[in-house]
């Protein structure tokens, strides 16, 4: 079979680091195996995962297969990666349901084929005590002490645990598990990557290419993109919540955001930067391109067209949206309007209701209400609207 013909250009589109570089040019011309592992922590996948989802895809696009490792065991551990505490452990009840909920997400942004998906508790978990301390050997205390993050933490005495010393071992040998030629990871990895390589050619494999992508920045501006931050957006929001925060990302967030987030070409995204630093292109119309090829490629382009439409009739017309969840009012007079919407699963609690109304958050047909008890007759038929994108009618039993 003749190998598959690759494009290193798409290959190194939005990437951070590659090394060494040679080898991946080297080994272009035959078929990889490119590992991406990504440890189930959360329930949802983020664009700042998607950025490195999509560069795996770029392998897929180009024949290559891709070897998707849920990391069931890994998140059990904990990645200290860019942490400056030891972190919670979390249970193997809490990572199964995580994982199954991200799986789905995961075949959402990749190929069906070529893909292999594989749970590193596969061999993990099976590890006898005379191969963990085999793998144990393969480093130093001092060369973990080197790594950025670990280092900074002894130096200020903050605990670390040998447990964590070995996530980047078992990172690696995942590595050797599955024969990878190329290991995929946000810029936050490369340590990680790299030790990877060492692991492999211990247990006699040639040594894999170490590829990051740039972290994604959060819907803060701030932060890279983290879901314990709330700084994020899901790939698998509805395609109008998507939109609608895309839309309300400070301004300066957009030229990294086209250049990793979306499939706009690298000339476009020249053109339009180079528009709203000089004027001739208005922000909001740069960001509105951003938001519907946002939406396009995780939805398609009628739903970012739909999405891009109610958008426009809320927060451009200020119109009420085409449609709108519709709640019974319950029984007595007058009604309790914290309890009502934190019923109707608008808020978190109560409380939050609360806080929402005195901030000046919600109101009733237009009207702003801070009061806690409303007449059942006001809200009859009504149109409540929480915050900017929350709506809904209220309507008599």
């Amino acid at each position: 079979m003749a190998p598959p013909p690759t494009d290193l250009a798409r290959l190194l589109r939005r990437t951070e680091s590659v090394v060494p570089r040679r080898d991946l040019e080297a080994r272009s011309g035959r078929s990889l195996r490119v590992k991406l592992g990504l440890d189930p922590t959360a329930p949802a996948v983020t664009l700042g995962w998607g950025v490195v989802l999509r560069k795996l895809r770029d392998f897929q696009e180009q024949g290559h297969t891709a070897v998707l490792i849920v990391g069931d065991f890994t998140a059990q551990v904990g990645d200290p990666s860019q942490k400056s505490d030891t972190r919670r452990r979390l249970s193997e009840e809490e990572v199964r349901g995580y994982a199954q909920a991200v799986l789905t997400q995961f075949k959402k942004v990749l190929l069906p084929e070529p893909l292999e998906i594989r749970y590193n508790s596969e061999w993990l978990a099976q590890l006898k005590m005379a191969e963990i301390l085999e793998l144990a050997s393969t480093a130093t205390v001092a060369q973990l002490l080197e790594r950025g993050d670990f280092a900074k933490r002894y130096e200020a005495k903050n605990p670390i645990s040998v447990m964590e010393f070995m996530y980047p071992l078992l990172q690696g040998y995942d590595s050797v598990a599955v024969r990878a030629d190329v290991e995929l990871g946000g810029s936050d990895q490369l340590w990680n990557l790299m030790m990877g390589r060492v692991i492999q050619e211990r247990y006699g494999q040639e040594p894999q290419v170490a590829m990051t992508t740039p972290l994604l920045l959060g819907t803060d501006g701030v932060n890279k993109m983290s879901q314990s931050l709330g700084n994020y957006i899901g790939v698998d929001e509805q395609a109008g919540e998507m939109y609608g925060k895309v839309m309300s990302i400070p301004d300066d967030l957009m030229e990294q955001w086209f250049r990793l987030a979306t499939e706009v070409g690298p000339s476009e995204i020249d053109d339009l930067v180079k528009g709203w630093r000089e004027g001739s292109v208005h922000p909001r119309d740069a960001k509105r391109r951003l938001a519907r090829s946002i939406t396009e490629l995780y939805w398609d382009a009628q739903a970012a067209r739909e999405a891009e439409e109610a958008f426009e009739r809320v927060f451009v017309r200020h119109e009420v949206p085409e449609h709108i969840y519709e709640v019974r009012l319950p029984t007595g007079d007058p009604i309790h309007l914290p309890s009502l919407l934190r019923d109707a699963g608008l808020v978190k609690s109560s409380s939050e209701a609360r806080r929402l109304l005195t901030q000046g958050a919600v109101t009733v047909n237009g009207l702003r209400v801070e009061e806690e008890k409303v007449a059942r007759k006001t809200l009859a038929g009504a149109v409540v609207r929480i915050g900017r994108r929350r709506f809904v009618r209220f309507s008599l039993l």
